[in-house]
């Protein structure tokens, strides 16, 4: 895994020291309006971000790729910001997501990292279909997707990748990919 480079700042790879920094990152609850918790202590973050550091399973059955977002302008240069990250799959399918602390909501910082990876996916990675799976009241991870092209998955996809009734799945191919 590489640093990504962006007008924001850089994606680095996530590292098992970065969780320090990104439980203050993670503790914004207002990161949690639609989904999930956040993390339960400094321990367990660190724990989970060894486990990711292995970059996927023992089988090999996935790739797990996670950036940290290093903002390198203003008052909060040489800090992060939150994190992407991806899961590619053999078929050359790859689930994304993001979280970003609510005070950089709006700034194209969200945008910008999730374009920089959905870049360095298709380019060393080999995806042809990035995937998320979001909320389906969750209208600021829909718009953010909207805007880089993302659309609502056909039946095919929606089956095989949303897990709850509440939950939309949002798709797009990797440029020079064809359906």
């Amino acid at each position: 895994m590489k640093t990504l480079r962006a007008a924001f700042g850089t994606l680095e790879p996530l590292l098992a020291s970065h969780a320090a920094e990104m439980f203050a990152v993670l503790s914004d609850p207002a990161i949690y309006e639609f989904e999930n918790a956040p993390p339960a202590s400094v321990d367990a973050l660190h724990a989970r971000y060894v486990r990711q550091q292995r970059r996927g399973p023992d089988d090999g059955s996935e790739v797990w790729l996670n950036w940290v977002i290093r903002l390198s302008a203003g008052a909060d240069a040489g800090r992060l910001a939150g994190y992407v990250q991806a899961t590619v799959l053999p078929d050359g399918h790859a689930l994304v997501a993001y979280e970003l602390h609510s005070r950089h909501w709006r700034q194209g910082i969200g945008s910008a990292a999730v374009r920089a990876m959905l870049a360095e996916l298709a380019q060393s990675h080999g995806v042809q279909r990035f995937v998320a799976v979001l909320k389906r009241r969750n209208h600021r991870s829909a718009g953010l997707l909207h805007k880089l092209g993302f659309e609502p998955a056909d039946a095919a996809l929606d089956k095989r990748f949303r897990d709850a009734a509440d939950e939309r799945v949002m798709t797009r191919l990797a440029a020079g990919h064809l359906g």
